[in-house]
C-alpha cells in the first residue's frame, strides 16, 4: 500500500469499530510495530480514535452495538437491548448488555456495557443471531431464552409478539430442564 493508502482503506470500510488485527488484515501485512505506530500516528493527528486498548472508530459516532460485540469476543447482543428495543419489556436502561463467555462489566465513554456468561454450546450456536450489518444481535426468542437461561424469576411485559414455534425449536440448544420448565410455564401462561 502506498502512504495515503492506509487511512482511505479504513474510511472506506462499512465497519465502524477495528482492531489491530482488523486493521492489520486491511493493510495486508502482520500486525507489527510498524502497524501500531501508524495507528498511534492516526490517533495522535485525529483521524482515527482509541475508544478501548487495541479497537480505534473512525469517528465518535462509531456503532454502540459493535462495539459492544468486539470488547469481548465471540459475542452477540441480547438480553434486555434486544427484549427493550422489541417491545418486549418497558424498562428502558442505557446499558447495552451482550451475551458472552464470561460475565463483566466494561464502561467506554460513559457507556455500560454488561457482558453475561452463557455456556459455549449456545454461544457458538448462531441459531436466533442474526447479522445487523456488522454486529450480531440476538432474534428477541433468543433474548427471551437467554434470559430466562441467566435468570429464573424474569418478568416480560409483552410476550404476545413472540413465536412461540421459534422458541421452542431453539431451546434443545440450551440443554437445560429447568429452563424447559420456566419456559413452558411462560407458554402456559401466555395461552391463558
Amino acid at each position: 500500500m502506498k502512504k495515503g493508502e492506509y487511512l482511505d482503506s479504513i474510511l472506506r470500510s462499512r465497519k465502524s469499530i477495528f482492531s489491530t488485527a482488523d486493521i492489520a488484515l486491511l493493510w495486508q501485512e502482520q500486525s507489527s510495530a510498524a502497524t501500531r505506530v501508524r495507528l498511534h500516528y492516526y490517533v495522535k493527528q485525529n483521524k482515527l480514535i482509541r475508544v478501548r486498548k487495541g479497537l480505534y472508530a473512525k469517528s465518535v459516532d462509531y456503532d454502540k452495538l459493535e462495539l459492544a460485540t468486539r470488547i469481548f469476543t465471540p459475542s452477540y447482543v441480547s438480553f434486555e437491548t434486544v427484549l427493550a428495543t422489541k417491545g418486549i419489556i418497558f424498562q428502558y436502561s442505557t446499558q447495552i448488555t451482550v451475551a458472552s463467555y464470561l460475565s463483566r462489566d466494561a464502561t467506554v465513554r460513559d457507556q455500560i456495557y454488561r457482558y453475561k456468561k452463557i455456556k459455549d454450546v449456545v454461544l457458538m450456536n448462531h441459531l436466533g443471531v442474526f447479522q445487523d450489518g456488522v454486529t450480531a444481535i440476538a432474534s428477541k426468542e433468543r433474548a427471551v431464552l437467554d434470559t430466562l437461561y441467566n435468570a429464573n424469576n424474569y418478568h416480560f411485559d409483552n410476550t404476545r409478539s413472540l413465536d412461540w414455534e421459534k422458541i421452542f425449536e431453539l431451546l434443545p440448544m440450551y440443554r437445560n430442564k429447568s429452563l424447559t420448565k420456566r419456559v413452558q410455564k411462560l407458554f402456559q401462561d401466555e395461552s391463558t
